[in-house]
């Protein structure tokens, strides 16, 4: 069985509203079962991208349907990408490329967040512009870091003009100490997505389906090149 972290110790308290707790009933439930999945011994199947460091694999699990999981081995201490992943998450957008806003809709406690991200518009994208809103916590066990993110329901907040309101299923990003080197970070990330992709347009302006096989090649390569961007950026703010 799954061992959880320990949960927010504010969880309880009578400042948190009724709406602050179900988002940390949400985030913690993600969180359990990004558990599952990562204790769990399933067959993960190697994904060919081309001018990567990332090693990205899948898997169809019921209920999430295609699981994607990037690994490598980042050169900062776990501390630093927590603060860069979740601490300063809004400025995101400063280093990633493909995102275009990244805003905190919502603190609870020091260990939940609520975020509207917006992707940016780029030439050549089949899928077009998303934006998602989620529920976004983070979690501890041992000496490993949880921050694991799943979509939610924000009224009244319309989707972003341009774009189509997608959903992430489950997204949870581990990082553990290198055993031996703990100035290095095993970097873990599961990735389910709904992108709800069911249409796309053509340059003559024609509306057709987008195959899902598109869509399983561009979420690891969203991965594989997130990875890249993260990478240039510690490197760029260590080594200025």
């Amino acid at each position: 069985a799954a061992t959880c972290p320990e949960p927010d110790e504010d969880i309880n308290s009578s400042r948190f509203s009724s709406a602050d707790l179900s988002y940390i009933t949400q985030g913690e439930m993600a969180l359990q079962r990004a558990l599952g999945i990562l204790q769990q011994h399933t067959s993960w199947q190697a994904e060919t991208m081309a001018d990567t460091r990332a090693a990205v694999s899948s898997t169809a699990l019921p209920g999430l349907g295609k699981v994607f999981r990037a690994e490598v081995v980042l050169a900062v201490p776990v501390g630093r990408l927590h603060q860069e992943l979740f601490e300063k998450i809004e400025q995101m957008p400063q280093w990633n490329p493909t995102l275009s806003r990244v805003k905190v809709l919502q603190r609870v406690g020091t260990d939940t967040l609520v975020t509207h991200e917006v992707t940016a518009p780029s030439l050549g994208n089949m899928v077009g512009q998303r934006d998602f809103v989620s529920v976004r916590h983070c979690g501890r066990r041992e000496t490993a870091i949880y921050l694991v993110g799943t979509t939610t329901h924000v009224e009244p907040l319309p989707s972003q003009e341009g774009c189509i309101r997608a959903e992430s299923r489950l997204s949870c990003i581990v990082l553990q100490p290198l055993v031996g080197d703990p100035g290095q970070t095993r970097f873990t990330w599961l990735l389910s997505m709904d992108l709800k992709a069911s249409a796309t347009m053509s340059p003559e302006g024609e509306t057709g389906w987008l195959p899902a096989s598109i869509i399983n090649r561009v979420l690891p390569q969203c991965q594989a090149d997130f990875i890249e961007h993260l990478r240039q950026h510690l490197s760029t703010a260590t080594c200025p």
